[in-house]
């Protein structure tokens, strides 16, 4: 195995790089998008560019391996090995002109991630993170921060497409911007998950969303140090179809579970959901 994982680093590195310069080529110069689905997600040429660069590299590396990818689905392969492929995560974002996206490369094996490569390329960053290796930014490794006043708190928020104005979810995001300095929601959850692993944000909660974004960053932060836990205050281990977790330091668990469980429990009298 060491030496699969040795030459998917490799082509993974490669080709998430590469992807994401096509992006960063081609940043302010968006000729044509299309709506995706009812719930407001947008594809761009650039998508489907990036995820070509990408594609063609891991089928050319590794041609037995399951690979899902964001725009082209599942290449209908069966196999313990499954890639999973965000060729442009923040799309919204790079569409109007806000330079806050990535791209993001998983492998995972028995459906635990055991690889993670995701590539900001606006600020030339490079996030790797393998299982029982550690996390990296351009070679620096990361750690999870502890800090001592949730108050101060910054706390990113990450939901499916699907949920819009759920009225649970609302709520518990009104209870987290009103008990932290700041509810961080970048529509760019790979970035938010490599925030929090480099120890720039103290948490993320994350509501039923579940796609090619999200094991990458799940092991970013385990591996720098962090938990991911369920709502109940499981460790979060292998993968799920609506998954609801908490990811933070390992001494702010007790604190973060608390803050959902209220925040779920708030009253709805005061509050408006148009």
């Amino acid at each position: 195995m060491e030496e699969l994982l040795n030459k998917a680093r490799l082509v993974a590195t490669k080709a998430v790089m590469d992807a994401g310069n096509i992006a960063k080529d081609r940043f302010g110069k968006v000729t044509s998008m299309e709506e995706k689905d009812d719930f407001g997600d947008i594809i761009t040429e650039v998508d489907h560019l990036a995820e070509a660069v990408i594609l063609n590299a891991l089928t050319s590396a590794f041609p037995d391996h399951k690979i899902h990818s964001e725009e082209a689905g599942d290449n209908g392969l069966q196999s313990e090995w499954l890639w999973q492929v965000d060729p442009l995560d923040g799309t919204n974002n790079f569409a109007i002109g806000l330079p806050v996206f990535t791209a993001s490369i998983t492998l995972l094996h028995k459906h635990e991630p055991v690889l993670g490569v995701i590539y900001e390329p606006m600020v030339d960053r490079l996030f790797i993170s393998s299982v029982n290796g550690g996390s990296f930014c351009n070679d620096t490794a990361l750690n999870v921060m502890k800090r001592d006043h949730p108050k101060k708190f910054t706390i990113a928020w990450i939901q499916g497409h699907k949920v819009q104005n759920d009225e649970k979810a609302v709520i518990l995001r009104q209870y987290i911007d009103v008990n932290c300095k700041r509810m961080m929601r970048l529509w760019a959850p790979t970035l938010q998950w490599c925030m929090l692993a480099k120890g720039d944000i103290d948490g993320i909660i994350l509501y039923n969303s579940e796609g090619d974004d999200l094991y990458s960053g799940i092991l970013m932060v385990k591996e720098a140090g962090g938990i991911v836990i369920d709502f109940e205050g499981n460790d979060f281990t292998g993968m799920s179809n609506e998954p609801y977790l908490i990811a933070c330091h390992p001494d702010n668990k007790d604190y973060f579970l608390d803050m959902v469980r209220k925040g779920l429990n708030s009253s709805t009298e005061s509050l408006h959901i148009i």
